[in-house]
């Protein structure tokens, strides 16, 4: 019987790696980096958020030996010129490590309704985008990619959901993303879409033994 694969989601977060088991259902064993020994810290100063996650990727796979998945994500704005894109989850400033997340989330929703303030409906058209990643130690296995198209709303709306979710809103639901449920998100996500494209690519790598 072959042994089963270890696989370490570059995230210190084990909701996602959670997530992640889930949709993936795959005979693997899943880690996140707070399951490894202290590790440096790999830097996010990629442009693109696929240079993010290959960084991350092949970094953390040099340094654990281990088969390593990483994701960049973040919200794209037409009228703002892409921004806040990769820098999304610190677009009103930079984050400390023990910084309170909601707190982060609500400012830099107030910093993009206050950019957006004078931008008709019709105007506010963005996406999410997640790239994903997955590194062996000597070279990059899979790379896919999911979006969600939408638009941004001039106030919050919705109690679910984390991020930008409280003002993107999805028209061919009529709702935003934090007025779904977390099977609703799944099942329309960009990162859901990003996942649901690397799944058969997992599962054909792991047939074949590389």
């Amino acid at each position: 019987m072959s042994e089963i694969k270890e696989i370490l989601v570059a995230t210190g977060n084990p909701g996602k790696i959670v997530e992640i088991r889930a949709m993936l259902d795959a005979d693997v064993r899943w880690l996140c980096l707070a399951d490894m020994p202290p590790i440096a810290e790999i830097e996010e100063d990629g442009l693109t958020f696929a240079e993010n996650a290959y960084k991350k990727a092949a970094g953390y796979a040099k340094a654990t030996g281990l088969w390593t998945l990483a994701d960049d994500s973040g919200l794209v704005i037409d009228a703002l010129g892409g921004a806040p894109g990769v820098k999304s989850a610190r677009f009103s400033g930079e984050k400390t490590k023990d910084a309170d997340r909601t707190l982060i989330d609500h400012r830099n929703i107030a910093k993009t309704l206050e950019l957006l303030k004078d931008v008709p409906k019709e105007k506010r058209t963005a996406r999410f985008v997640c790239r994903l990643c997955l590194a062996s130690p000597e070279r990059i296995l899979i790379e896919t990619k999911g979006t969600l198209e939408g638009l941004i709303t001039d106030k919050e709306i919705g109690r679910n959901g984390f991020g930008y979710d409280p003002i993107f809103f999805v028209p061919h639901l009529n709702k935003t993303v934090a007025q779904m449920t977390g099977e609703e998100k799944n099942a329309i996500s960009h990162r859901g879409n990003a996942i649901r494209e690397f799944k058969p690519l997992l599962d054909e790598l792991l047939k074949t033994g590389l």
